[in-house]
């Protein structure tokens, strides 16, 4: 059976080896996620904010500590893991103080004596999830599911077991009774069974395109419920009308985010034409002044992508789109795991940097004519997860409010995810969604009661 391998990806440092699970022992953990459920979803959401508000303190009191392992395990900037951290403790607090009345009972008036809409927690429910937010997409999807009743399984990135462990023992040292919240320590060619396993419920997964598809005929094949929160290509526009300040001070950080490797970064920025004469050059300077180094150094802007493999990915997409006719302006080069911020122009339907999720710091830059031929190009492809637009019009941000196919809309702001909103997208970025009460109400069984 694999080993689980840890690497610094800042100097491919072997942090540890973490063993799988035997078969065996992923049985029992099963077991006891299920015996857990049929004791745990009893108990009052009283009960869980009180645990679930204890998990929030020590997420906050622990920030940095849990912050240095986040940036060892997959490279982030230490300032950017400890945000991460502390956003963390909101989404928790967040359920502890919500989860009770997105929950309760609905009374419906028909011709019967009483009808009521009820949700109940579902069971154990499979969390896949990514290294890029190893604390975060852990959260969000635990945070609701938890308060609802239900038990959790988490299968993490197999270069963040750190992480998935600490996770566990977070959940233990908040109160929650064992089995609750659980690590499975496994590789991914495992999981199929784990989700054919008659105590199962549901799976969650974040992930890539290739994942959602397997995940989602696994989940099909036994009809069991699954949500899918995949790639993204976004959008970033700039209208001729739009603050060019606002814009340029957003575009940093709405690409360069952990690296660029987010699933609702700025990939795609779309410029109309006037505006793009003043908005490039300004972007290139400020681009120049980011510091790229140790991740754990205070000033680092930008540390390692997580893994050497994943920097070559990016170096073969931007090399690749340069081939086809895009014009390399900064960047460009890779040292090991670092990848250089990269600015493209000319860029076109066709190229990888347009069609493909570029999770690395590249920018990939175009031309239009009009807000109709920019909502045109945003719209031209395959994901839709989010879309931010940078316009003073209220008919162009109308435009694109009403005619981008996104899971998100977000007018001279950058697409971020909180808990009070639902998250999700449409297309080949996937279906379902988290957070808010839309989030919440994705694992449980919503009951129609009916009484004459």
């Amino acid at each position: 059976m694999t080993i689980l391998k840890s690497i610094n990806p800042y100097d491919s440092s072997r942090i540890v080896n973490y063993p799988q699970v035997s078969d065996m022992n992923l049985v029992v953990l099963l077991g006891r996620a299920n015996t857990a459920f049929n004791t745990f979803r009893y108990t009052s959401f009283e009960q869980r904010q009180g645990w679930m508000n204890r998990l929030a303190v020590i997420l906050r009191e622990r920030s940095r500590e849990l912050a240095v392992l986040i940036t060892k395990e997959m490279g982030k900037p230490l300032t950017e893991a400890e945000a991460e951290v502390k956003k963390c403790a909101w989404v928790c607090e967040y359920y502890a103080k919500h989860a009770a009345q997105f929950l309760e009972k609905r009374v419906v008036e028909t011709e019967a004596e009483e009808s009521v809409v009820m949700y109940q927690p579902l069971g154990p429910i499979l969390a896949i999830m990514p290294w890029n937010f190893p604390f975060w997409q852990v959260f969000r999807f635990a945070a609701p599911a938890v308060m609802a009743g239900n038990t959790a399984l988490l299968k993490h990135a197999s270069n963040v077991q750190g992480c998935a462990g600490a996770i566990e023992e977070l959940f233990s040292e908040a109160g929650f009774q064992e089995g609750v919240f659980q690590n499975l320590a496994i590789s991914s060619d495992r999981v199929a069974g784990v989700i054919g396993n008659e105590y199962v419920r549901a799976v969650t997964l974040t992930g890539s395109e290739a994942a959602g598809i397997a995940v989602a005929s696994e989940a099909g094949r036994h009809l069991k419920k699954c949500v899918l929160e995949l790639g993204g290509n976004n959008a970033f526009v700039v209208l001729n009308d739009a603050n060019q300040e606002l814009a340029l001070n957003i575009a940093l950080p709405a690409r360069l985010q952990n690296g660029g490797q987010s699933c609702i970064a700025a990939k795609r920025f779309i410029l109309e034409s006037w505006i793009a004469e003043d908005f490039v050059p300004e972007l290139v300077k400020r681009v120049g002044q980011l510091s790229v180094g140790d991740p754990m150094e205070e000033e680092t802007d930008i540390g390692p992508l997580c893994s050497v493999k994943q920097a070559q990915e990016v170096e073969k997409q931007v090399r690749d789109s340069v081939e086809q006719g895009a014009k390399l302006i900064t960047g460009g080069h890779r040292n090991g795991a670092f990848y250089e911020p990269t600015l493209l122009l000319g860029v076109k339907p066709g190229m990888p940097v347009f069609d493909e999720e570029v999770f690395g710091p590249v920018f990939a830059i175009m031309e239009a004519d009009s807000p109709e031929k920019a909502l045109e190009l945003a719209n031209q492809s395959r994901f839709g997860l989010g879309i931010q637009v940078f316009t003073q019009s209220e008919s162009s941000a109308s435009l694109f409010i009403e005619g981008a196919e996104e899971g998100a809309v977000f007018i001279n702001s950058m697409v971020k995810s909180d808990p009070r909103l639902p998250f999700g997208g449409i297309k080949k970025s996937g279906f379902g969604r988290e957070l808010s009460v839309e989030g919440i109400r994705e694992f449980v069984n919503i009951k129609t009661v009916w009484i004459d």
